[in-house]
């Protein structure tokens, strides 16, 4: 039985008096604050924490909704819809008020993944001019900061909405900055970004427990994860005698005049591979906000022996997952499908392409084929305008209904003729081209071994063959961690490393 001293009562009674006030006032989350973008055509969404059975108003462009919380101090309110414009003040009031200046209504776009999405306009290609020019105060830009969490949190910690200018985008995504430039360029209208992703981090962790746990072909996940686990005490230590180590070469650099060794970077960093440890920080708090899509670059460390054969059902996994968490239907998700890389023997990146690619299956989805624009020493490539510009290409065919071409040759089918196959793609009628003679086409029979094969463009078709393959059955293109492929249509977009057989 527990038992509780006078000074005690008086020290919890004291904490509890000191609590009244601020649970009294009305206060918004993270991502309701000024310079903020809500997204057009669609009802704003504001909500909050007040005092239990305190009226609440919010006040927008001449409309005011009123609530009052519910038994845990949380209420919420819908306005009407409206066009873009602005800017515009957000009123709320209770026992206080709070007045938020410079909102925005325009489309707001929820930018993640992992380290090439979190790759900062400041290594980009081009990077001093590019922020030198940063002068965008219709784009605004929002950036989660990096958390883990056991269950979905109600507020995301973040650097909350700023205007786009040299001074704030140096640190924002480069691949996001230049996607909405593009946009905003185009149809004139605000843009809100929010950025949320954390570097080197598996898909399974921004997807929710229980779509995660709803599908017995996801256990592999938590079996991947127990072993983390398993073996977690030991990689602390070793990561702890990493860092001595580095700490004496740095300062043996200093003494020495010489550049410093950059920090280590290590695997599941704060627990952030924890299945749905990202979603639940990082994605949950922002899905009651509505959004215009999302843009998605992620797949590298997805990549390895464990996860790269599962990837194509949790990345379909994972898109359907947001969709029913933000409740706007199959809301367009744009990704980027990763570049051309040296990596080492184990990695199966072709792999994870071609399931990146096999997601296109999905309804209102479109990917950016970046295999000729890689570096294959460098994981993260600098050229992230052009990552930007072909997310822009299919956010505009896709969400804005531009009757344009988007996307790179797609596999569709593959049929016998003699002893040759011809190839037919999607996203062809342009045309196909090539610098040369076509590279990067293998073929196979029966027996599954794939040799280099010959191939001629034919139209909007491509015809394989290879002298030791009298019977082919199976084509591959670009199936090499750093291919030799050069197929494009006629708006010079790169096809899609693909392969015929499951």
């Amino acid at each position: 039985m527990f038992t509780f001293s006078h000074r005690t009562l008086r020290l919890a009674t004291s904490v509890l008096l000191l609590a009244l006030p601020a649970l009294a006032e009305v206060s918004l989350p993270n991502l309701i604050a000024e310079h903020m973008v809500v997204q057009r055509d669609m009802p704003v969404h504001v909500w909050g924490t007040a005092a239990p059975g305190e009226a609440v108003s919010v006040t927008f462009r001449g409309e005011t909704r009123s609530a009052h919380p519910d038994e845990f101090g949380r209420w919420s309110v819908y306005l009407p819809a409206g066009t873009a414009g602005g800017p515009f003040e957000l009123t709320v009031k209770g026992t206080n008020t709070i007045t938020l200046r410079d909102v925005l209504v325009g489309d707001v776009w929820v930018a993640s993944g992992q380290s090439n999405m979190e790759m900062a306009v400041r290594s980009a290609k081009d990077a001093r001019a590019e922020i030198a020019a940063a002068n965008y105060p219709r784009i605004r830009l929002f950036r989660a900061l990096n958390r883990v969490a056991d269950y979905p949190l109600e507020d995301v910690a973040a650097k909350t909405w700023v205007v786009t200018t040299p001074e704030t985008v140096e640190e924002f995504s480069a691949a996001a900055y230049f996607f909405a430039r593009e946009l905003q360029k185009k149809y004139g209208v605000p843009i809100g970004l929010i950025e949320s992703n954390w570097g080197g981090t598996p898909a399974e962790a921004w997807t929710s427990m229980p779509s995660l746990g709803a599908d017995a072909a996801l256990m592999p996940v938590f079996l991947e994860w127990g072993k983390l686990m398993r073996d977690r005490s030991t990689t602390l230590r070793r990561q702890d005698k990493q860092i001595q180590e580095w700490e004496k070469a740095v300062a043996k650099a200093k003494a020495e005049s010489q550049p410093a060794p950059g920090h280590p970077w290590f695997a599941n960093q704060d627990n952030c591979w924890q299945p749905a440890g990202l979603f639940n920080a990082m994605i949950a708090p922002l899905t009651r906000l509505p959004i215009r899509g999302v843009i998605w670059y992620q797949g590298e460390s997805n990549a390895g022996p464990e996860r790269a054969p599962l990837y194509a059902h949790l990345f379909e996994t994972m898109i359907q997952d947001w969709r029913r968490a933000w409740g706007q239907g199959d809301f367009p998700f744009l990704f980027v499908q990763i570049a051309n890389f040296k990596t080492g023997p184990d990695a199966m990146w072709p792999e994870v392409r071609d399931a990146q690619r096999r997601t296109l299956a999905l309804a209102n989805t479109g990917m950016a084929v970046t295999i000729d624009i890689g570096e294959a020493g460098n994981i993260h490539p600098l050229n992230k305008q052009e990552v930007g510009r072909r997310l822009a290409l299919a956010a505009e065919a896709i969400s804005y209904g531009e009757k344009i071409e988007y996307s790179g040759p797609l596999f569709r089918q593959a049929i016998v003729e003699g002893d040759a196959l011809r190839v037919w793609f999607d996203h062809a009628a342009s045309g196909l081209k090539a610098d040369g003679e076509v590279r990067g086409f293998e073929v196979a029979g029966a027996d599954g071994k794939f040799v280099a094969a010959q191939a001629r463009i034919d139209g909007s078709s491509v015809v394989v063959s290879a002298p030791s393959v009298d019977a082919p059955k199976h084509v591959r293109y670009a199936w090499k961690d750093v291919p030799e492929c050069n197929l494009f249509n006629g708006a010079n977009l790169p096809a899609s490393p693909f392969r015929s057989d499951e």
